[in-house]
């Protein structure tokens, strides 16, 4: 029989073609039971896999999924064959916006429901079948508590001029602003790096470089945001995988007035067809292009541009800091690409990064010399277990 101080958790993190799911025993400790995802949904070729916590597979299924809808159903009824769903006590959602009005963890009711959906036109890549998930939830388990953890959150106490677009003010007042991305990745950094080296280096100068499929950077101070990469939606920023990143507003006006592209067409092409895959004319896998990029010019301009604009950000966002003391990788990318990771810091001793190759090559959790005024870390991220903490957190409050 289950303690009765533990909680059962299932976390939902849905993508633009994609949902990750977890399912964790929270209380007096941190236990993932199991955890999957399913993938390829829109296109042909779809995949549905669930493994243990041993990483042992449990599903592994290929099948065609047109919507995030047909994906959650097949979830849902799997845990169901499996009576898996019989001892949740609550689901957590990443909703990757909350808009300048939500900045903590909420409850899900019909009224939330109702703000969230207002701010879809901000996100239309991610944030309406993050809804239809959770209604979908509500609907199969209307007794089941649900959390929206929202992926913005991190971001809401950066300082107002940070922001700020340069536009007109009641834009800014309307919603028009800077909100920033990865915000539950990087809480989850920011408490391991409290686990891992102490207060005083947790409330220092901190950049993080979240580099996977999306990519981005932040700013952090005392434990605080201060500036970060991505903007109004999670295109901006850093050159991704398949998004465009940063972009001068006039590529945008003369796509549409001059190339004739219709707004679709234009969300298409700097969500899905830009990047690293743009650039490259071959793939976004930051694994497969380093593997051409020898023998094909255009693999090695796509992790070019990359690297240098990730230098760039950075030396920005130290400029905002007043200095550097920590630099973390974390992410797909930050985590596992040893040559993505040097090229970034190639050059920039002028910061105080020195790394050590032998330390990079291995991924150790320190990749910097032992006489490096910056520490440069190695931390493998957990945003579903932020979203399990945080959905225990409040489903303990709720009934205390």
């Amino acid at each position: 029989m289950e303690d009765e101080y533990q909680t059962r958790i299932l976390t939902i993190n849905s993508g633009s073609s994609s949902i990750k799911f977890s399912l964790y025993r929270m209380g007096g400790s941190e236990e993932l039971i199991l955890s999957g995802e399913i993938e390829g949904i829109g296109f042909p070729g779809g995949s549905f896999h669930a493994r243990d916590a041993d990483r042992k597979a449990l599903m592994e299924e290929h099948l065609d999924l047109p919507d995030h809808r047909a994906g959650l159903k097949v979830l849902l009824e799997w845990l169901s064959g499996n009576a898996l769903e019989r001892s949740l006590k609550a689901v957590g959602h990443r909703v990757v916006h909350g808009g300048s009005e939500y900045s903590r963890p909420r409850r899900i009711t019909p009224d939330l429901l109702v703000g969230l959906r207002r701010l879809s036109p901000f996100v239309p890549e991610h944030l309406p079948h993050e809804l239809d998930n959770i209604e979908a939830i509500g609907r199969d388990y209307p007794t089941l508590p649900q959390v929206a953890c929202f992926d913005t959150m991190f971001h809401r106490r950066m300082p107002r001029i940070a922001q700020r677009y340069p536009l007109p003010g009641n834009l800014f007042e309307e919603g028009i602003l800077r909100y920033g991305f990865h915000g539950l990745s990087y809480e989850y950094i920011m408490e391991e790096l409290l686990r891992e080296a102490g207060e005083e280096t947790a409330l220092g100068r901190i950049i993080i470089a979240h580099l996977g499929h999306g990519a981005s950077m932040a700013a952090v101070h005392k434990g605080r945001c201060r500036d970060t990469t991505m903007g109004f939606t999670p295109t901006g920023g850093l050159v991704m995988s398949t998004r465009s990143g940063d972009l001068d507003p006039g590529v945008i006006l003369y796509l549409l007035e001059q190339k004739g592209m219709a707004p679709q067409e234009l969300n298409d092409l700097v969500n899905r067809r830009a990047g690293l895959l743009g650039v490259s004319g071959i793939t976004g896998d930051m694994k497969e292009l380093l593997g051409r990029e020898e023998n094909d010019p255009r693999a090695r301009d796509a992790v070019d541009l990359f690297c240098y604009q990730a230098r760039k950000f950075m030396g920005g966002l130290a400029a905002v800091l007043g200095g550097l003391e920590t630099l973390i990788f974390t992410g797909g990318i930050g985590e596992n690409a040893a040559e993505v990771r040097r090229r970034i810091c190639t050059g920039m001793t002028f910061l105080g990064i020195d790394l050590d190759s032998e330390r990079n090559g291995a991924h150790a959790a320190v990749i910097s010399t032992d006489s490096s005024p910056v520490t440069v870390r190695v931390i493998p991220t957990n945003e579903e277990l932020m979203i399990a903490r945080h959905t225990h957190t409040l489903l303990c409050q709720t009934n205390a």
